[in-house]
């Protein structure tokens, strides 16, 4: 099945399709993880892109449902170098190819991904379309052009769940898998560590909220009552949450006025708030900031962040086109990290009220867990108020 990735510059990449013979248009990003396609995939922050892995030989894993960040995959359509003919994982439940299939999705493999990689890094983001039909290039390209781009447009609205509900309410979904060191346990590769008892109750925005967000959220002891992403701050605090948090989630981040003054009412009651990603660009907004949208983003599980506080440099994994503009920040709220390859605003915090908020992912899947403890700050500040 032949395929062609069409870029609104002119530039057409031949290769052979994959996953769903099917035309789809989108912002076409990258992403340097090595690992983690399925989490990538299944991450609605990519509604609307085209996701390109830098990494050569992809879907030797295959895919399986405990590892997916949502109820489906949420990116356009896929790119990659190379894929994998054979599946090695035993957790495997069906191929990559397959599962693309499944939800209509189209990805091309044998392209050159360097090449596309460092266009968009010179050019910077570009709106592409990858297609499976006998379509002619340069109608792809005039398609690709026709598309947009990602500023404006609210894709929050189409991942949110629609209604409220309690987050693994039976403690079957959150707990973290380990390995049996013995030889009596049946099934070694199924051990879960135990729960802490779930003593915190919090409400969580779901802007397009990865599951391993909650299922930390849960680790740390946390009972999370998820709304959906329009819910009115008033509506939220008749839960009486001890705290706060606001999740990632995809699209412009100055398209969703209305969120942001949601947001704005909640942290005018001085209710402890964290916020990951997209909640970091709403809290920099009801701050009083505006968002930039980057060159070219930043996605991948090795980007250097410095946190001015501690001195300490974390490894995080990230995700995201937008970033907050520091210059128009409040004197009480505190730009404390930063990061290292571009110096982008990468955390705020509030030098009054109990809120902080990170660019980037704590709960990685896929990357480093070198931001983990941000999840037990959430929670001391917390127990700090009593």
């Amino acid at each position: 099945m032949k395929a062609i990735l069409a870029l609104e510059d002119g530039t057409v990449f031949h290769g052979t399709g994959f996953g769903a013979a099917a035309t789809a248009a989108g912002e076409v990003c990258f992403n340097t993880s090595i690992t983690g396609y399925q989490e990538i995939l299944t991450d609605p922050s990519y509604k609307g892109q085209i996701v390109t892995m830098t990494y050569p030989l992809i879907g030797n894993y295959g895919i399986n449902r405990q590892d997916s960040e949502s109820w489906r995959p949420h990116v356009s359509g896929l790119v990659i170098r190379e894929l994998a003919s054979v599946v090695s994982s035993w957790r495997a439940e069906q191929n990559l190819s397959s599962y693309l299939q499944e939800y209509g999705i189209p990805g091309i493999q044998g392209i050159d991904t360097r090449a596309l990689t460092r266009r968009l890094r010179v050019r910077g983001s570009l709106v592409g379309v990858i297609s499976t039909a006998a379509i002619d290039p340069s109608q792809a390209v005039e398609q690709a052009k026709a598309w947009g781009g990602m500023a404006g447009r609210d894709y929050v609205s189409e991942v949110t769940h629609q209604n409220a509900f309690v987050w693994d309410e039976h403690d079957l979904e959150s707990a973290e898998f380990g390995l049996a060191r013995d030889h009596q346990t049946p099934n070694p590769r199924h051990v879960r560590h135990p729960l802490p008892t779930a003593d915190i109750p919090i409400v969580a925005y779901d802007f397009g909220m990865k599951y391993n967000i909650l299922r930390r959220l849960r680790q740390k002891g946390f009972r999370v009552q998820v709304v959906p992403a329009h819910t009115p701050a008033a509506e939220a605090l008749k839960y009486k949450p001890a705290g706060i948090f606001l999740s990632n989630g995809p699209g412009d981040p100055g398209a969703l006025p209305g969120i942001v003054r949601e947001v704005r009412s909640l942290v005018d009651t001085g209710i402890p708030i964290f916020g990951i990603c997209l909640g970091h660009q709403l809290l920099g907004q009801a701050f009083g900031a505006k968002t930039f949208k980057l060159k070219f983003g930043h996605r991948g599980g090795n980007q250097p962040v410095k946190d001015y506080e501690t001195g300490r440099v974390e490894i995080t994994a990230q995700n995201h086109g937008f970033a907050v503009d520091p210059d128009q920040l409040p004197p009480e709220v505190s730009v404390n990290r930063r990061n290292l390859n571009d110096q982008t605003v990468e955390g705020l915090r509030h030098r009054t009220k109990p809120i902080f908020c990170v660019q980037y992912h704590p709960e990685a899947a896929p990357g480093p867990h070198d931001s983990t403890p941000l999840f037990d700050e959430f929670r001391t500040l917390i127990e700090g108020r009593g």
